[in-house]
């Protein structure tokens, strides 16, 4: 797989976590019971048209998943929460988005790997507490067009604003933007983190 480590037999895995507490991967829904997840590739609404998940679940290793926690707290302070579209990403999935997409911008090359296939990285949007709905931002998720870039400009004041809310708090808990995709944010202790591709059951 390009001279690539990837983690791809579900005992290297739990023997990684045996090692080192941080290697777990979190199940997301469990650990911040408040979060909304709208996981569309586990549905035919992604841009293959087809179920790529087999559970609609979004896992992330433990400090990530500690520092998105923190995220939610923040924004819940003030009545907002987050959605999480997608998080850890088996390799073999990231693959074929690159297969289909061909353009670095949106989809991960096969010899490098994505942030999201070493369960360090999470896509999400703001929701209202009170009404459960999306805010206004830049575009959908998964557009592919200029106006999903980080720093885009030519959207809405209000989406401007969103975003900028989401940014800032995602950054003042370790998390960086993505510069090609406002909604894609990955935890500094990616580096620490093999890239895997395990199925969701793996980690139950």
């Amino acid at each position: 797989m390009h001279g690539l480590r990837i983690i791809s037999m579900p005992d290297d895995y739990h023997r990684q976590v045996r090692e080192n507490a941080d290697s777990e991967l979190v199940d997301l829904a469990e650990f911040i019971p408040s979060i909304t997840l709208d996981i569309r590739y586990a549905t035919a609404a992604n841009l293959l048209g087809r179920p790529l998940y087999q559970q609609p679940k979004a896992y992330l290793r433990r400090p990530a998943a500690a520092a998105l926690r923190a995220v939610q707290a923040e924004l819940n302070a003030v009545g907002v929460g987050l959605k999480i579209f997608d998080a850890y990403r088996p390799y073999s999935v990231s693959v074929a988005f690159y297969d289909h997409v061909r353009d670095e911008t949106f989809a991960a090359p096969p010899w490098r790997g994505s942030r999201h296939n070493r369960g360090c990285s999470v896509d999400v949007t703001l929701v209202s507490l009170s009404t459960g709905q999306e805010l206004s931002m830049p575009t959908d998720f998964d557009d592919m067009t200029p106006a999903a870039h980080a720093d885009f400009s030519g959207v809405p004041t209000l989406a401007l604003l969103n975003r900028a809310v989401l940014r800032a708090v995602m950054s003042r808990h370790c998390f960086e933007q993505y510069p090609g995709e406002w909604w894609h944010f990955d935890h500094k202790c990616w580096e620490n983190h093999d890239l895997m591709d395990l199925e969701f059951q793996a980690f139950g």
